[in-house]
């Protein structure tokens, strides 16, 4: 009897550790997408595939940090409010003489300072300087932001958009990043349709969800067509995106007579895992047909959504040789008790408040897989761990915001 029908009969009695999973999902995980060439404009987010360096100084050029008037430093020593230092203004700075320059002006010799207008009044043709300045003073040297040569980024930087600004500051107009791993989801199930739904049937979420959030870490979504419960139709459809870097499904795969997807895997290519002591999620399956990953997400919604975060964001940074981010995170006081399963990793959904006392964690939902809006109406979740039973009202708690990383 194969595994997914040992599982089927069994009913999950032993279910894998998160943990566990993941390596073996990370073992699993051959793939490697390859690298393009994009402008910087379309770069934000993406993964570099290459070292870069900068090309320039930054500033090349001595530059004014501040509105004012470029001096020589010597013409001023001694200059204080009674006893100003005068100098005449024109087109170019030099002996007892100022020129008017604007942030980011060029400083040039024998200029050596910048006097801030503040400190200097104007008296017909001439300034009165009323503090001395420093050489260097209010001047960027070359190469004070960048220096020519310097290292900026490794391969595997997600870029951000303060990094594209300080790419496109030392003259660079495109990178080599990794390709943007495909992405196929394939929502399942007979009961689901588009819209108006009839009694017993429900408006497809899951695939949107889903491929929404693979986009959002970083994956080039297919957005497929809803697939009944029937095996060659199962098959066909996983077979059509083999081509994928990742196969995604939701719904069917848990133990009942129409969860058809870890048996259809299994017969394909090879069942890694089915049932993770994960709650609400626990039945999960992680497969490989033909070294192409398949992730196998229960149909409701909040397991499937807990699934995608645990191991769809990973295994998207994996094709790309990276590591997801560190979700947003914030400390909070438990207003509730919360109860968990021993040896299960459940996550607690909460809302986040701010009182006097400090920050407040409120459990929305314990139980409940199937309530969406109780993810969409809540701040974040606060993960308890395997070893713990649970936790008491005013226990301090780290909630994690999901769907406030990348």
């Amino acid at each position: 009897m194969g595994d997914a029908e040992s599982v089927r009969g069994s009913g999950f009695v032993e279910r894998t550790r998160v943990r566990e999973a993941l390596e073996t999902l990370r073992e699993a995980t051959n793939v490697s997408t390859g690298t393009q060439t994009v402008p910087l404009a379309d770069a934000d987010g993406r993964v570099l595939a290459e070292t870069v360096t900068s090309p320039r100084n930054v500033p090349d050029f001595p530059r004014a940090a501040m509105d004012g008037y470029a001096v020589r430093a010597e013409d001023t020593f001694g200059a204080a409010d009674r006893s100003p230092a005068t100098l005449t203004v024109g087109d170019s700075a030099g002996p007892q003489r100022a020129t008017w320059v604007h942030t980011g002006s060029p400083v040039a010799e024998p200029a050596d300072a910048v006097v801030k207008t503040e400190n200097a009044r104007e008296v017909g043709d001439t300034i009165e300087i009323t503090s001395a300045a420093a050489v260097g003073q209010n001047v960027s040297e070359v190469g004070e932001d960048i220096e020519a040569d310097q290292h900026l980024f490794d391969p595997g930087h997600r870029l951000r958009p303060s990094d594209l600004a300080l790419l496109r500051s030392v003259g660079t107009e495109s990178v080599t990043v990794r390709e943007r791993p495909s992405v196929a989801v394939i929502p399942t199930g007979e009961e689901l349709v588009e819209s108006d739904p009839d009694p017993g049937e429900a408006i497809e979420t899951n695939g949107l969800m889903v491929s929404s959030l693979a986009e959002r870490w970083g994956g080039d979504t297919r957005y497929r067509d809803v697939v009944t419960d029937d095996r060659d139709a199962l098959v066909a459809a996983i077979e059509a995106d083999l081509d994928a870097d990742v196969i995604v499904t939701t719904g069917g795969s848990s133990i009942g007579k129409r969860d058809l997807l870890p048996a259809v895997v299994e017969d394909r290519g090879e069942l890694l895992v089915h049932g993770v002591a994960l709650k609400p999620g626990h039945p999960v399956a992680l497969g490989q047909v033909e070294d192409t990953p398949i992730l196998m997400l229960p149909g409701y919604p909040v397991a499937c959504i807990v699934n995608a975060w645990q191991f769809v964001r990973p295994i998207v940074n994996w094709t790309t040789d990276t590591e997801p981010d560190e979700p947003a995170r914030v400390e909070a006081e438990l207003d509730r008790k919360v109860r968990s399963e021993p040896g299960i990793r459940s996550c607690v959904r909460v809302t986040v408040s701010e009182t006097d006392e400090g920050v407040v964690a409120d459990p929305v939902h314990e139980s409940g897989a199937s309530i969406l809006s109780s993810v969409s109406l809540a701040d974040g979740w606060v993960q308890v761990p395997e070893s713990v039973e649970g936790y008491d009202a005013g226990d301090r708690v780290t909630v994690e915001f999901w769907e406030a990383q990348p």
